[in-house]
């Protein structure tokens, strides 16, 4: 199927040609002749199967750029996401000419309230800071014709459910739902039965998002063994772009330092760090300026990252449908990407677990050698000389280089090249703090409990404190109703 063949403005056309996209993915084949019918859509999708076009194309077709009014609102979980929606909705509508402003906290109140009194089309925002905003009466949904949940499953996890729910209830009853998730979690579908009318289901089956353009390896070790096969890995894939998760801030923090004090180039984001630095990190990440991003799941939510190569779980996600999110960052837009996962012996439940939701089994890959490793430092090197080579202006080098070669023979001078462009990082000793391991999870075959696991899990994260980890983790600036206060927010070893 073509882009051509889904009904667009001959416009939008022009802009996703001028995207690079080619043909649909099969979420916005199926989803964007549904959004332009008028009905209400619920998409399960991957992270990183185009969800964003296929919303973003019929709401530019809909709204009228001429009106003054605000005719489509955009719920995000996190700012980055809000962001980079905004951004892709502005690539996408640039010759719709349609105004596109994001709002979410961490941000200037006053300079976003600026935005909004220049009649945008389409707003995006974090909840909280809607919220904030509908408060304070600066911005108004009197006139929303499409109100879009992306990455909806996440906004549950990091507790924005009563906030949504308080959004949609000041939106006008006459409009159009759109509601976009990975997983499709019971709170999840209790929004959708609450304020979508007779939703049409479009379910990318996760076995067609991972198993084809995703290869899926486990490595198992022990906990004081991981950095070091980790970093062999670096050094046989010698990955493009490479998002590595840990499991807390602490984790993260141990990994960005060690990382760094071994020669790669890398930096790490968590909750605890300004939204300066945050941003500051991604965008160098995105322009291929860091090769390594460590994250822990939060920070990385909706990250939407081209060319991600790698995927690196040094820690195995407890809950199943963190390693969808994860690996979505890789294998994007038709292209291939990897993912390793490290599993201690006591987390093989949790790896059981993931297999069986994703429906692909992880093949197991033998970590490498330190011989293996210096090759693959040793074919980089040569990779970068042939390029330094292809790039000349070393003229000036020759006169010391002659004399260099009187005094040594070639080989002799081309060994030490070599080892000057590679280096062995085991010599330089890191220390990461063993982190606690993970609970016992009951093996067996018992879907329902294994479900009940999960359920249960995530209805004690969103009971118990699902408004510290708002607090804690993201939109620190939001006020809430009346009161202002901070809360928004066969094994395989080789062909790596």
């Amino acid at each position: 199927m073509k882009f051509s063949e889904l009904n667009l403005d001959e416009s939008l056309l022009t802009a996703v040609t001028a995207a690079g996209f080619d043909a649909p993915t099969p979420i916005q084949a199926q989803t964007i002749p549904l959004v332009l019918s008028g009905a209400d859509v619920i998409g399960q999708a991957q992270t990183g199967t185009g969800k964003t076009a296929s919303f973003g194309l019929p709401i530019l077709q809909e709204v009228d750029p001429q009106s003054v009014n605000i005719q489509a609102l955009i719920i995000s979980p996190t700012r980055e996401l809000a962001v980079q929606t905004q951004e892709e909705l502005q690539r996408l509508g640039k010759n719709r000419h349609a105004k596109v402003i994001a709002v979410y906290g961490g941000s200037d109140i006053r300079r976003q309230i600026q935005q909004l009194k220049n009649h945008p089309q389409i707003v995006v925002g974090t909840p909280g800071r809607l919220l904030d905003h509908i408060n304070r009466r600066t911005l108004k949904l009197e006139h929303i014709q499409q109100v879009v949940l992306d990455e909806a499953d996440e906004m549950l996890d990091m507790g924005f459910v009563d906030d949504i729910e308080n959004i949609l209830k000041t939106v006008p009853e006459d409009h159009q739902t759109l509601l976009y998730s990975a997983t499709m979690p019971k709170p999840i579908m209790h929004i959708a039965a609450k304020f979508m009318q007779n939703p049409k289901i479009v379910k990318i089956k996760s076995k067609e998002l991972t198993a084809d353009k995703i290869e899926q390896y486990m490595v198992r070790s022990k906990e004081y063994e991981k950095f070091n096969i980790m970093t062999r890995f670096f050094d046989v894939q010698q990955p493009e772009l490479a998002l590595i998760f840990g499991r807390t801030k602490r984790r993260v923090d141990e990994l960005t330092r060690g990382l760094k004090a071994r020669g790669y180039n890398a930096e790490g984001i968590h909750g605890d760090l300004s939204q300066q630095k945050r941003m500051s990190v991604l965008h160098q990440f995105k322009a291929g300026k860091l090769t390594y991003l460590i994250a822990t799941d939060v920070a990385a939510r909706g990250l939407d990252i081209t060319g991600v190569s790698h995927v690196y779980n040094y820690d195995i996600p407890q809950d199943p449908d963190s390693y969808v999110h994860r690996i979505g960052r890789t294998g994007r837009a038709g292209h291939s990407g990897i993912s390793v996962t490290f599993v201690a012996p006591n987390e093989l439940s949790y790896l059981r677990s993931i297999e069986q939701l994703t429906n692909v089994r992880m093949l197991p890959l033998k970590p490498p050698t330190a011989q293996e490793a210096l090759n693959g430092q040793l074919k980089a090197a040569q990779t970068q000389i042939a390029e330094q080579v292809q790039a000349g202006g070393l003229d000036k080098f020759a006169p010391v280089a002659q004399t260099l070669l009187e005094k040594y023979d070639a080989l002799t001078v081309t060994e030490l090249l070599l080892k000057s462009l590679s280096k062995d990082p085991e010599s330089i000793p890191v220390h990461i703090t063993p982190e606690r391991p993970l609970p016992s999870r009951r093996s067996g075959n018992n879907r329902d409990h294994r479900r009940s696991n999960r359920r249960n899990y995530r209805d004690r994260r969103f009971n118990h404190s699902h408004r510290e980890r708002r607090n804690r983790d993201f939109d620190h600036d939001r006020t809430h109703s009346k009161s202002r206060g901070k809360r928004d927010f066969k094994i395989h070893s080789t062909n790596y």
